[in-house]
């Protein structure tokens, strides 16, 4: 399994971003936002779960934040995501790479405002148990 995450990571640049978590949040992600575990793999008190994760053009993952940090690169399509200041702190296309950085302090929305589906790829680095996000409020912005 360790081999598979690391040529995951290796053959996929890197992957995170956040996303998509249980069925109630906050801000709630968009309508067709889906997520499907492509490999799973714990290592002390660590998981390591790989995701891709599908969001359709003008819907977005909600506002969240990560118990651990995470890696994404993205298949196809445009990610635009946000931080809590309502600012876009970054434009990922597709074969581009991303970090999230882990806690609170790090609230963000994953947006895809182009017109063909985003995929991403995501590998998730938690705490042994911990959910894929933590819910959060729309920290003021005027959209979701």
């Amino acid at each position: 399994m360790r081999a598979l995450l690391r040529t995951g990571l290796a053959g996929t640049a890197a992957v995170c971003l956040s996303l998509v978590t249980g069925p109630a949040h906050a801000t709630p992600p968009g309508p067709g936002v889906t997520a499907k575990v492509l490999a799973r793999t714990t290592v002390g008190a660590t998981d390591y779960t790989l995701r891709e994760i599908t969001i359709p053009p003008g819907q977005a993952t909600g506002w969240h934040y990560h118990d651990g940090p995470l890696y994404g690169y993205v298949k196809q399509g445009t990610l635009s995501h946000f931080d809590s200041t309502c600012v876009r702190d970054g434009l990922y296309r597709a074969g581009d790479s991303l970090t999230e950085p882990s806690g609170p302090g790090h609230v963000h929305i994953g947006r895809n405002l182009g017109t063909t589906p985003l995929v991403l790829d995501v590998l998730y680095v938690l705490p042994h148990g911990a959910p894929f996000s933590e819910d959060a409020a729309n920290p003021g912005c005027d959209f979701q």
